[in-house]
């Protein structure tokens, strides 16, 4: 056998010289020698077609497979596609050896807990064991057996993990209690997969086994940190404060408040020269035989302490005044494990965050009461913003704005009529409406007509009997102010003006009623409308002055995210937290943590 398999060699190597002598040697191409040479290569003993060609997977033997163990029965349809589009070729191995990327996945898969996994939710299959029976096959038909199971393992495992990094382990739109309508992520896990065997190209970093956000990528390092302060004994309790700390004052809270903001390194580890205790000198006494006093742990909030306590609020959503009160006090005793879950369900989020943003987009963050418009991917303009109410929660959603609307109507939603107008309205109609500079109409917009409200029984209203408009004319009692920003969408939410501009300098800014208020409208109006002609600033307040209601449509509709992050790492590595307004965190949490 082995004699006749060197003969084959040897004449087709002869076969390929014999050519390229006859031709010239430039006829026969680098392509061309390595088909050759490959060719050859596969009649050498361990090598391809020594043992046959590579077996074949079909979609029907991929379903089954996946289909006997629980944990891949979601991935089935991924499995599917993924040897369908490959002609059933196997993806792991080439000529009967496993391709590099194995090892690196099996070595990710190790790394599952660094992106808040669990890693034993992809240890379904006992690769080891199999790799040694595939390395044992007593046959060519044991062997191609087992590469079929092993290579349907692997992609069925890197389908399993691959689902969660990538799509998240919760599908918020499964969910009924977590509010989450942001446009879906839609990454093809199967194109993935090819893209980390090298069968496709991908402008995602896939063959990484790497996240697609870098916001993401900065959680993941917090949550490296905030690990290695717990494996470090954590940070311990402020104690309560009898009075508020100003620079200069001095408290016995003072050492504990280093410890906990200066006791760690920014890689999580102690930081000796706290940990140890700031010292202070004692005076020694001139009296003889008196022993001098040991150092002590200074009680002064000096001006690092002040500066530390600053930042902390900058980072935390509070009055950065440096100034240690009871609401600073209360969030530095938040407990590090409950700081590491929000980091992990803030992560989760990003995986349902579309692969990519658009070039241009607006951003609000709801629990953050801020607002950013980006262009080219840069942030272009940014400023504070008002949310809804805890019992009016603004939702979490995406869509495209359309519209600036200048001098608008402020149409009132029954909700606020069954509640708050009803009574006023019931008692004296016109007067009502003439304080408040309303009027009911039939219809909307230009063709809206006049409706006497002395028609209508106030008392006696339902929101099915509700036929009309109830809308508060253009002006200074404007609720909506001089402009609001439509992207249409069921919930009747959008951005607006405000006429109580004093709430912006409150931290938390949950007033409104759902939709968001914006601290700087006519800025905005006059970005959104930067490309459309005669629309410059002059143009905008005429038309505002002027009082009548006028629609401007954007040159390009503009993607509109609101989101719920409640921590987030900014571009100079600094980690922020932000209060849960809503409960979507704990919501969420309940779903996490019970996978």
């Amino acid at each position: 056998m082995k004699s006749s398999v060197k003969t084959v060699f040897y004449s087709t190597f002869m076969l390929w010289l014999a050519i390229c002598l006859l031709l010239g040697t430039s006829a026969c191409s680098q392509e061309q020698k390595e088909k050759v040479q490959d060719a050859a290569a596969d009649l050498l003993p361990g090598k391809g077609k020594l043992g046959g060609p590579q077996p074949l997977v079909d979609t029907v033997y991929a379903e089954k497979y996946m289909a006997s163990k629980p944990a891949f029965k979601d991935e089935i349809e991924w499995g599917k596609k993924f040897y369908k589009e490959r002609g059933g070729r196997l993806g792991w191995f080439k000529n009967h050896e496993l391709v590099p990327q194995t090892e690196r996945m099996l070595a990710e898969l190790n790394k599952a807990g660094e992106n808040g996994l669990d890693p034993k939710k992809y240890k379904v299959v006992d690769f080891d064991k199999l790799f040694d029976q595939i390395k044992k096959a007593p046959d060519t038909t044991a062997r191609n057996a087992l590469e079929k199971e092993a290579d349907v393992a692997l992609s069925a495992t890197y389908f399993n993990w691959a689902d969660d990094f990538y799509r998240g382990i919760v599908d918020p739109r499964e969910v009924k209690n977590i509010d989450w309508k942001v446009k879906r992520n839609k990454i093809k896990l199967h194109k993935a997969l090819m893209t980390i065997l090298q069968e496709r190209e991908s402008t995602y970093p896939y063959y990484e086994f790497a996240p697609l956000h870098p916001e993401y990528d900065r959680l993941r390092t917090a949550l490296a940190r905030y690990r290695a302060m717990q494996r470090n004994g954590g940070w311990q309790p402020v104690p309560a404060l009898k009075k508020p700390l100003r620079p200069g004052d001095s408290s016995a809270v003072v050492p504990a408040l280093r410890r906990r903001l200066l006791g760690f390194s920014p890689d999580g580890t102690p930081n000796p020269a706290v940990t140890t205790g700031a010292v202070q000198a004692v005076p020694v006494s001139n009296k003889p035989g008196q022993q001098p006093a040991g150092p002590r742990e200074s009680h002064v909030y000096d001006a690092e302490l002040s500066a530390a306590v600053k930042a902390f609020q900058q980072q935390n959503g509070l009055r950065a005044d440096g100034n240690l009160g009871p609401e600073t006090v209360k969030l530095l005793n938040v407990p590090l494990q409950q700081r590491i879950d929000q980091i992990i369900v803030n992560m989760e989020r990003w995986r349902w965050i579309p692969k990519r943003f658009e070039p241009n987009y607006l951003l609000v963050n709801i629990p953050d009461y801020h607002m950013w418009v980006y262009e080219n991917g840069k942030p272009a303009l940014d400023m504070r913003v008002i949310v809804g109410k805890t019992l009016n929660a603004t939702p979490v959603f995406s869509d495209k704005m359309e519209y600036v609307v200048l001098a608008p109507y402020w149409n009132v939603p029954f909700s606020i009529i069954d509640k708050e107008l009803r009574p006023k309205l019931a008692a004296d109609p016109v007067g009502t409406l003439n304080r408040f500079d309303m009027e009911v109409v039939k219809g909307s917009g230009a063709k809206a007509t006049p409706v006497d409200p002395t028609s209508i029984d106030w008392a006696g209203l339902t929101q099915d009997s509700w036929k009309y408009t109830l809308r508060r004319r253009p002006g200074p009692k404007n609720d909506l102010g001089d402009a609001k920003f439509i992207f249409p969408n069921s919930m009747d939410i959008y951005l607006h003006d405000t006429p109580h501009d004093e709430l912006f300098s409150q931290n938390r800014r949950g007033f409104s009623h759902g939709c968001v208020r914006v601290e700087k409208p006519l800025v905005l109006a006059e970005y959104l409308l930067r490309n459309k002609p005669g629309w410059d600033m002059g143009k905008i307040q005429e038309t505002i002055a002027g009082g009548k209601e006028q629609y401007v449509a954007l040159p390009e509709k503009l993607p509109v995210y609101l989101v719920y992050f409640t921590a987030w790492v900014d571009d100079a590595g600094n980690l922020h937290f932000r209060d849960d307004i809503y409960g979507h965190d704990q919501a969420l949490a309940r779903e996490y943590f019970s996978t």
